[in-house]
């Protein structure tokens, strides 16, 4: 079994890492990697909260893993994906691939031996949307009865994992951005099989009622030459203290990081009272754990 986007889990699967999740979190016993397992971490990207938090991760759960940077591997003489992933699978008991292109991460898994986990492509970033289903959980308990409104850019990697996450679990979803940048349709159709979905320019309309007020950069990897003309058009929907108080008094705030303070979101908000960033970063290394000993058990 590979973890390549959303949809290869099923809302009990989704539960079970995330009660696995729960369990590592309160010191319990739970079922680990085999002895002395291996990940293997190939990256094309820059990373500091996945790398770690996978190292870590690993580290905890009794194995070691090996960071490999694609710029400094034979990929960058030109060794195919497949053959890649036909060498490390005879390494590795895993491998986490952080990439450019989705179809990069698909490849790997058709061609490895072992689960390879989508440590974020283009089009998702399953593992963090995973890690934000277990800290909303821990602050909001029946996510099938919350609602969660996504800030500004909602044709990205992390909008698209978080809404096909969310409603898997029963969570309503506002997605409130500019004209122009909507989000990709295959992803709104598919979690409206699920749940109530909408997309909205307006502030007030999307963060009616939201209980998890989430936002990202304005700028994804690959998005650099576009950067000053999305400052412009996102600039209305940054997340400050006006915004917020279009929420629910008691909601939340989430950012998968880095943030660009002063863009996206404001510093007060970052580091205010209703703010759970932090605890959302840490969670990363925690949930992934419980990825590794689920994929373990399914494979």
């Amino acid at each position: 079994m590979h973890l390549i986007g959303t949809d290869d889990l099923s809302k009990d699967a989704i539960n079970r890492i995330l009660d696995i999740a729960e369990d590592i979190a309160a010191g319990k016993s739970v079922a680990s990697v085999k002895e002395h397992s291996t990940l293997g971490l190939l990256f094309e990207l820059p990373s500091t909260r996945t790398h770690v938090s996978f190292d870590v991760a690993m580290a905890r759960l009794g194995g070691h893993s090996v960071y490999l940077d694609t710029n400094v591997s034979q990929m960058s003489r030109g060794e195919s994906i497949a053959d890649t992933a036909r060498v490390l699978s005879g390494y590795c008991d895993f491998i986490a691939a952080r990439v450019k292109k989705h179809q990069s991460v698909v490849e790997l898994a058709e061609n490895s031996r072992v689960p390879v986990i989508n440590a974020l492509s283009d089009l998702e970033h399953p593992t963090q949307a995973l890690a934000d289903a277990f800290t909303i959980r821990s602050h909001k308990v029946n996510l099938g009865n919350i609602k969660i409104a996504f800030m500004g850019d909602v044709a990205q990697n992390t909008a698209n994992s978080i809404m096909l996450t969310a409603a898997k679990l029963g969570a309503d979803v506002a997605l409130i951005g500019p004209k122009g940048f909507y989000p990709n349709s295959v992803y709104v159709n598919r979690a409206m099989e699920y749940t109530k979905v909408v997309h909205t320019t307006s502030l007030e309309d999307g963060l009616e009622d939201a209980d998890v007020v989430y936002t990202d950069t304005y700028v994804s990897m690959g998005k650099e030459s576009e950067a000053e003309k999305r400052r412009k058009l996102f600039a209305p929907y940054q997340l400050n203290s006006s915004a917020l108080k279009y929420a629910n008094k008691d909601a939340i705030v989430m950012h998968p990081l880095p943030a660009h303070r002063g863009e996206e979101i404001t510093d007060d908000v970052i580091d205010g009272k209703q703010s759970v960033v932090w605890e959302q970063s840490r969670n990363k290394m925690i949930v992934n754990q419980a990825i590794l000993v689920y994929l373990s058990q399914n494979h």
